[in-house]
Parts: C-alpha cells; sequence; structure tokens
C-alpha cells in the first residue's frame, strides 16, 4: 500500500545522513513490512531499540535466558519480533552493521522526582503514537532514568540463524517465507489449533462488534477449519471451561462440551469443571450448593463482618520519588460491615486523590483505624487485598515511617505471608477469602464457569429472589447505608425481564456539565465501571493542572465503583444466608 511504500521512501531519506535518529522507522524489501520503535544510525552502524512496556530486573542473572540455555516463555514473542525486524532490515539496507537491544522498565531503579507521569501526554482526541505532547526542555528535568537498555543482539542472531527456533516445526527463515507467501496471497495455513491460543485468540467480535459490520477472525478461522456453522458457534465450547486446559480434546476436534469423553477432563478442579459442563451441556441453570460444607463455614465467622475491596495502580513511570517502576501503589479501599441482625452498613472508605502523595502508609492507617475496634471476621474477594498488603510491609520495613511497627503487626494479624516473602506467617484474624468460598461451596451456571466477583454478582441476582425483592428498592427503602449514592439510586433494575448488571448501572462521570467545562478536561473519562478504568482514573487524578470540580467529579466515580465492590460481597453473602437458612 501507499502508506507504507511512503513510510519507506521517507526512512531511506533519513537514512542518507551520517547520523541520525528515527522514531517509527520502516523497512518494505521483498514483500516484507517493518516499523522499528527507534533507530539509532552513526556513520554505517545501525542500532534497533524495541521499546517495551514489560519490566525487568537488571540485577538478576538470568533475565532473557533460563539457566538451561532456552528463551523465557515470556520474552520468546518479543524477542522473535526483533529478530524479524533486524533480518527485514537486512535485507532493505545490507550494507549496514545492526545491532538490536530492548528498552525496558527495570525494577532495581527508583525515579528520583515526583509527577514523571505528567511530563508526556496524549492531548485531547490526540493520536497516542504520534501526538504525545512533551511537558520538559531537558533530560535533566525527567532525573534519573527508570529504563534500562538490554543488549539482545546475541540472542537475536541466534533466532535468525535458527539456533532457537519457536518450535519444533517452525524455522526462522522459512517461516518467514511461509508467512509473507500467505499474507500476500490471502492463504488459509489451515494450521492445527492450539487450544490456549484459541481460548485467548485476540480477533474474536462480540455480536455488537459484528453489527457494526467487524469481523471475527476467529469465527473465520473456525469456520474453515471444523466447517463450523452459527449453530456450533451459540453452543457451549470446552474453551469456556473453567481453568480448563484442553490438551486431549482439541488435537482430536471435540471442542464443543457435548463432544467431551471421560477422561477428557482430570486433575485437581474436574468436578468443578464437570460440574460446568453437565450443567451446560443439559442447559441446567440451576444453582448448586453443598450446603452443609458452606453452613459450617459460615458457622466460624465473627460478627461483625467485615467486607473490604482495595482499588490499586502499577505503572512503568512511578508517581512519585523514591518509587521503582510497577511497584504497588493502594490509593482507594471501601468498608463494608453487616451485623448479626442483618444490619448493613457502608461503614468506612479512604481515597488518596492528591498529586504527586506516595498514599501506601496513609491507606494503611486508615484501614487500620477501620478494622481494630473489634474482632469481626474480615473479607477479600481473591488474593488482591492480601497480595497488596504484603507488598506494603515490604515498603515499611525500608520506610522512616515512625509507626512502621505498629502497622506491620496490624497487617500480619490479617494476612497470610506470600511465597516469596521472607519471612512466613500466618494471622490469628487472616482475611477470608469470599471467592474461594464461591469455589468450594457454590456454582450457579449464570457465571459460565467465572469466580470473578464481576461474574458471580450479576449471576447471583439472577438466582436470588431475595436480593432482587431486596435491592429492586432505592436505598433510601433499603435501608443499607451508603456514602456516595443518593437515596433515590437503585441498585437492582430489569431490562425486557432481564436483571441488569449493576456495574452497568453506574452513574457516568460530567453528566450535565456544560460544552465549555467539558473543554477544560483533562481526563477524558466517561465513567468508571470496572478496575482497568479505575487505575486510570487515578493516573489522571495525578495531573496537577486538573481544575477542582474535575477533580472531585473523578474521585465521586470511583468512590462509587469502590462501594460496589464490597456491596457486591455484602449481596453475595445474603445470598448464602438465604439459600443456607
Amino acid at each position: 500500500p501507499y502508506k507504507y511504500q511512503k513510510a519507506s521512501d521517507l526512512t531511506r531519506d533519513a537514512l542518507q545522513q551520517e547520523n541520525v535518529i528515527i522514531y517509527e522507522a520502516a523497512f518494505l524489501v521483498d514483500g516484507y513490512y517493518v516499523r522499528t520503535d527507534v533507530l539509532v544510525k552513526q556513520k554505517n552502524k545501525i542500532h534497533l531499540i524495541e521499546v517495551k512496556a514489560k519490566s525487568i530486573d537488571s540485577t538478576k542473572e538470568y533475565i532473557f535466558k533460563g539457566k538451561r540455555g532456552g528463551l523465557e516463555g515470556k520474552f520468546k514473542p518479543y524477542l522473535y519480533d526483533l529478530a524479524f525486524q533486524k533480518k527485514v532490515a537486512q535485507l532493505a539496507f545490507p550494507d549496514f552493521e545492526y545491532r538490536a537491544s530492548f528498552m525496558m522498565a527495570d525494577k532495581a531503579k527508583t525515579a528520583s522526582i515526583d509527577g514523571m507521569n505528567q511530563l508526556f501526554r496524549v492531548p485531547m482526541g490526540g493520536d497516542p503514537r504520534q501526538g504525545i505532547e512533551k511537558r520538559v526542555n531537558s533530560l535533566a528535568e525527567i532525573g534519573n532514568s527508570v529504563l534500562t537498555e538490554i543488549d539482545v543482539d546475541d540472542i537475536v542472531d541466534e533466532i535468525i540463524d535458527g539456533k532457537l527456533p519457536y518450535s519444533k516445526t517452525l524455522n526462522f527463515k522459512e517461516s518467514m517465507v511461509k508467512f509473507r507467501d500467505a499474507y500476500a496471497n490471502s492463504l488459509y495455513l489451515n494450521w492445527q489449533p492450539d487450544f490456549k491460543a484459541c481460548k485467548l485468540c485476540e480477533f474474536k467480535a462480540s455480536d455488537k462488534e459484528k453489527a457494526k459490520g467487524l469481523i471475527s477472525g476467529f469465527e473465520k478461522c473456525f469456520v474453515k477449519k471444523y466447517q463450523w456453522t452459527d449453530k456450533e458457534f451459540k453452543q457451549p465450547s470446552s474453551m469456556e471451561i473453567w481453568n480448563y486446559r484442553g490438551t486431549r480434546s482439541f488435537p482430536d476436534g471435540r471442542i464443543l462440551m457435548k463432544d467431551l469423553q471421560d477422561g477428557d477432563i482430570d486433575g485437581d478442579n474436574k468436578d468443578r469443571q464437570q460440574l460446568q459442563v453437565d450443567k451446560a451441556v443439559k442447559n441446567d441453570m440451576s444453582i448448586d450448593v453443598k450446603r452443609e460444607g458452606l453452613k459450617a463455614e459460615m458457622k466460624s465467622w465473627v460478627f461483625p463482618l467485615h467486607m473490604i475491596d482495595f482499588e490499586t495502580s502499577t505503572v512503568a513511570l512511578p508517581f512519585t520519588a523514591g518509587r521503582k517502576p510497577y511497584e504497588q501503589v493502594a490509593f482507594q479501599f471501601s468498608h463494608h460491615t453487616i451485623e448479626a441482625n442483618g444490619r448493613v452498613e457502608h461503614a468506612d472508605e479512604y481515597i488518596s486523590n492528591t498529586p504527586g502523595e506516595f498514599p501506601n502508609f496513609h491507606f494503611v492507617r486508615a484501614l487500620k483505624g477501620a478494622l481494630e475496634n473489634d474482632n469481626g471476621t474480615i473479607f477479600r474477594f481473591a488474593t488482591h487485598e492480601n497480595t497488596i498488603l504484603n507488598a506494603i510491609i515490604e515498603q515499611l520495613k525500608v520506610s522512616a515511617e515512625p509507626d512502621k511497627d505498629v502497622l506491620i503487626e496490624f497487617m500480619k494479624t490479617i494476612t497470610v505471608s506470600t511465597a516469596d516473602n521472607v519471612d512466613q506467617w500466618v494471622g490469628d484474624r487472616k482475611m477470608v477469602d469470599l471467592k474461594d468460598v464461591v469455589f468450594k461451596y457454590y456454582y450457579n451456571p449464570y457465571t459460565k464457569g467465572s469466580n470473578s466477583i464481576k461474574a458471580v454478582l450479576p449471576a447471583v441476582l439472577k438466582s436470588s429472589a431475595f436480593l432482587q425483592a431486596k435491592y429492586g428498592r432505592s436505598i433510601g427503602q433499603v435501608g443499607v447505608s451508603s456514602a456516595n449514592f443518593s437515596p433515590e439510586h437503585i441498585w437492582l433494575k430489569k431490562d425486557n425481564g432481564q436483571v441488569v448488571n449493576p456495574y452497568k448501572m453506574l452513574p457516568p462521570l460530567f453528566e450535565g456539565w456544560t460544552e465549555t467545562e467539558l473543554e477544560d478536561n483533562v481526563s477524558e473519562i466517561d465513567g468508571i465501571a470496572d478496575g482497568g478504568m479505575a487505575l486510570t482514573a487515578y493516573a489522571k487524578l495525578q495531573y496537577q493542572d486538573m481544575t477542582d470540580k474535575e477533580r472531585c467529579e473523578i474521585t465521586g466515580g470511583l468512590l462509587k465503583y469502590c462501594e460496589l465492590d464490597t456491596l457486591a460481597m455484602v449481596m453475595i453473602y445474603e445470598h448464602f444466608t438465604e439459600i443456607c437458612p
């Protein structure tokens, strides 16, 4: 295409200079086309630099290769990508000498300034690849770099020479020709499908996307490979089975759940997986409860019950000085309590919305104040909260906080040490994982095997007449206190007889704002209904040039979202009391 040729011509012209740095350099030759992140030319030497968001620890001995010389799986695709870039560049300009490197965030380094993330912005409506707004004039303004350049040229050459094949059947140079010809001639390679790759296929399209004219590459592939029709695509497949690896069913074409045979499902989770298959095949939407086990578990809990949820951030460019890339930042929590008489209260919450503030130690002090007044059982959903508190313990150990010993002692009482921690402990008031309780004693077919709270909550609401009756009324009528929603807000509504997911009912941001007010926004956030958007919203709150009104609006959205997370845990508990009276 013209744009490929134009970019290649611009690169060729720039390479006429003796010394030059090119961003997004393009190479087009013999039907191959690549773009490299950064190209540095000095006389007849070219340095290709691939920038990756993945992090490394430069103090480690083995990074891209293991002790036995094999490639580390998580870096393998990136190394092959860089090898392809180098080979195509060599074909395009064979007279130059080439070297290949990665530029990556380094967990062994710390930021020396606050607000590094503010210095490089994508302007409102801008192109994130070419429209970056730079707010610095010199490297000195960003302090010490948290990036490290790693020379991987030897590894790249081994890949090109066929010494490190991607698989037993893929030779690097032969595969270049094979894939180029297939792309140029729109050939279907009829490759043997891989269960994991197909399950995680990035070319799937939702019904809404297909209605807009987008094509599902996943469906196109299965039509060609297995002659699937709409009938098969609508049936439950083995790729929907929770935590299922599918190593036996795929090679034999047993992809649909109904075609699975004895022995296809095995391993530690086979009972839960088989339960999902049996219900899906029979279209049985009734819940499965191990009531005696669930009753025994619930009897061990001590009132008042405490439901907590954290919102956290890990970013490549630290927000504050002294912090490492991808270091854990805990900026928010929500806390609901349940009394023995069933009374529910949104008891506490914490949020940091001050740019340049490292919130973790303030966060823990607030959490301690919320939980230390009784010995009630504390609940989390999944391992996240336990992991975060473990990380904060390590941060406190090397801090100068005057109360660090008290805070560490508190956190150890409610956590279990992670496997990589030098110290090992089990807190006498360790948090109960409500997700683990769901997994052990409760299965709802509406979750389609998922144990995520975003799947469990709507499934529970669809199955519970009690919750529909209670939360189908306004907050003021329900009697559950709320710190962030009006008394008129209704948590549970139906659309054409179907329960609407409460997360989809969270109010949008900036509703009712004038065009002038919206033009002054720097966040470009419409709403917060999942953890990814919460993380993005917090990153935007680090902008110092944000107006107080916009900061307040985003803060309110975060508070509402996090409150719903702990209320969701309350609803799941109430459902358990409904089915285990």
